[in-house]
């Protein structure tokens, strides 16, 4: 990667808006600026986190009338010299105060070069640089707090803490190896035993907190199933609180997925109607069917809805039987009406719970919302201020660390030579350090940091 170059990219979405930022990194930046800016005076004679007026200028044509933003190494995000011109937001303006820069002798940023230079720059972990995305991506307030205390270090110093302690018991080892007269290693296999079990236990509740953090992070997926002109797109419409999909009293109107996502009282779903299932001939529709039920299969959550104002017919009881291991809420529809089926008569025919429901008037939401939060929170809401893993490369790492530690536990118990205990030892402390980018290939850092966006 080039470290050396000085980076320039647009920092902000590609659109008209009130303000665009082009932003730029490295020795040179200054230098660079000084070249198109005019101000008050050159950006050199500047002292740092300082913000200045005056215009983009090159070959005596204004560009635009903009503020620059100063920020002298090593106090800056990347750890460089920063400069960033805050121009009018239009597409066309930043486009050309970029193109300015690069003719100046900047280099086009790749996705996430920004925050990568602040990693090799020491000014983050990469624990803490893949919080950026979190944060960046996060759909809910949840998920943005839990990226915020990754990005102040929460996860890292669980994590230096956790190999601090693996390393001194590897330094005891060695030490005791090579001079056995001062270091007795007599008694130590039962010392270490002691040490691991809770080191092992510190590890479990990272990698159970996973399933909790990716709920935060990404949502439940959600996947409405029913028959045809049940009231699954109604539902849609309900909680997406807008006409997110076509309803009328033709049956087999939706044909395809149509993917929303909600927040619902804190909680963020990912909701999916799908193609009403029943038996049919029409080729198109049968596609639509074969797509809905593929939905359920990966779905965390189904919501089944059931057409009240009719008896409980064949295809609902194939719908029951199809999602009975799968975590699911049946919604008894149309309630505002004179039902005809009776949520007893559904509760023979499955163990899920059974809400009496109105998608036209939103009778049954607070029940729905709650059997909700039962299911995936415990009965409600409460992300507190612990450590969450969120990241699949985290949680893998992880588990790796933890069966190497296992593997120090088994060499104890077969009575192993202490340099198998060492062996072990390592690898969970070169696994637990790939996960903050201590031990890490460069090949695998330059895949984290190219998912990142453009400017950033």
């Amino acid at each position: 990667m080039r470290t050396t170059d000085t980076i320039a990219a647009i920092a902000t979405p590609m659109s008209e808006s009130g303000i665009g930022i082009v932003r730029l990194s490295g020795e040179d930046a200054i230098e660079i600026a000084d070249k198109i800016f005019r101000g008050r005076r050159p950006l050199k004679e500047e002292k740092t986190y300082t913000i200045h007026y005056g215009h983009v200028v090159e070959d005596g044509e204004v560009i635009d009338e903009v503020l620059v933003m100063l920020i002298r190494a090593p106090k800056s995000f990347t750890g460089e010299d920063t400069v960033e011109f805050d121009c009018h937001g239009g597409v066309l303006v930043v486009q050309r105060v970029l193109e300015a820069l690069l003719r100046a002798g900047a280099n086009l940023a790749e996705p996430g070069e920004f925050t990568k230079r602040a990693f090799l720059n020491g000014k983050m972990d990469l624990a803490q640089a893949e919080a950026v995305i979190d944060i960046i991506e996060a759909k809910n307030t949840y998920a943005l707090q839990s990226g915020m205390r990754q990005l102040r270090g929460s996860l890292t110093e669980k994590i230096s803490n956790l190999r601090a302690k693996i390393l001194e018991e590897i330094a005891f080892i060695e030490a005791a190896l090579d001079d056995p007269e001062h270091y007795s290693l007599e008694h130590y296999p039962k010392t270490l035993k002691k040490k691991l079990a809770p080191w092992i236990e510190e590890i479990n509740v990272l990698i159970r907190s996973y399933t909790d953090g990716v709920v935060m992070k990404e949502g439940i997926d959600t996947v409405i199933l029913g028959r045809p002109n049940a009231g699954k797109s109604s539902l849609l419409n309900l909680l997406a609180k807008k006409e997110r999909a076509i309803v009328t009293d033709i049956a087999g109107t939706t044909r395809d997925t149509l993917t929303e996502h909600i927040k619902m009282a804190g909680i963020s779903l990912n909701i999916t109607d799908t193609a009403g299932i029943r038996q049919s001939e029409d080729v198109v529709e049968q596609i639509g069917v074969s797509k809905a039920k593929l939905a359920a299969e990966d779905a965390d959550l189904v919501l089944c809805v059931l057409d009240g104002l009719e008896e409980l017919s064949e295809d609902d009881r194939e719908i029951l039987q199809s999602i009975q291991n799968k975590k699911a809420i049946v919604l008894v529809n149309k309630s505002d009406k004179e039902t005809v089926l009776h949520l007893d008569k559904v509760r023979e025919h499955t163990a899920h719970k059974v809400i009496a429901f109105s998608a036209k008037e939103g009778t049954g939401s607070k029940e729905m919302e709650d059997a909700i939060k039962e299911m995936f929170y415990h009965g409600k809401i409460n992300f507190n201020d612990q450590v969450y893993v969120t990241n699949i490369r985290h949680k893998e790492c992880l588990e790796e660390a933890k069966d190497s530690l296992e593997m120090v536990l088994q060499s104890i118990a077969e009575g192993q030579p202490e340099d198998f205990f060492s062996i072990d030892l390592l690898n969970a402390y070169e696994l637990l350090g790939s996960i903050t980018g201590e031990t890490m290939e460069d090949d695998v850092v330059n895949e984290i940091f190219s998912k990142f966006c453009m400017g950033k």
